[in-house]
């Protein structure tokens, strides 16, 4: 439940973008009306799901701050994302700029966990997870390091498919194959991860 309540402004905006594709012109309308002139039918599925993710991602802050009257730094930071460069595809009608927010988001998850580490010397994962696993001391750094990787690929994998596929292509990469590879990663990553606690608790 967790996990979809996070995906919830991907699984809007992907909701939100198939469904102004199937309904053009009432799309290109409805952008039209709400922002402004100069928008080409073709952008209006992207823009309207632009706008639904934007207020997905206030709704959902909102719903934590009432349940726990604490938001997650991560929610934050998604929030300011999400409205810095989807407010300039709204503003622009330019779908350059919500395409690059996943790479950006990416990213600063990779520079955060580098720069915290190699600088500052305090491990993120680490910090995260130690509470739940036991690890050997130095599976910490590697594992930091992996997620770090991982984050920076999937930035660059994201605007490979933004430049040289279809933006439904996108769209639809967006949702299952960010998601799937995160799967996979984490998978694989459990895998790895058991050995190393059996050696732990041995």
């Amino acid at each position: 439940m967790k996990i979809l309540f996070d995906l919830l402004p991907v699984i809007l905006f992907f909701g939100a973008y198939k469904v102004a594709g199937s309904s053009q012109a009432t799309a290109f309308e409805l952008a039209s009306r709400w922002l402004g002139s100069g928008i080409e039918a073709s952008q209006a599925p992207i823009l309207i799901a632009t706008a639904v993710a934007i207020v997905a991602t206030f709704a959902q802050i909102a719903w934590v701050w009432m349940r726990h009257r604490k938001v997650d730094a991560m929610l934050w930071v998604s929030l300011a994302i999400i409205t810095v460069f989807g407010g300039a595809t709204l503003f622009f009608h330019n779908p350059t700029f919500i395409k690059w927010k996943p790479t950006a988001l990416y990213w600063l998850f990779s520079g955060t966990l580098l720069i915290s580490d190699l600088v500052l010397g305090r491990n993120l994962i680490r910090k995260m997870l130690e509470a739940q696993v036991r690890l050997p001391e130095p599976v910490w750094p590697r594992l930091n390091f992996a997620w770090a990787a991982f984050f920076a690929c999937m930035g660059g994998l994201n605007l490979y498919v933004a430049y040289n596929f279809s933006e439904e292509t996108w769209v639809n990469f967006k949702l299952f194959g960010g998601t799937g590879l995160m799967l996979l990663f984490v998978i694989l990553q459990g895998f790895y991860l058991s050995r190393h606690m059996n050696e732990e608790t041995t």
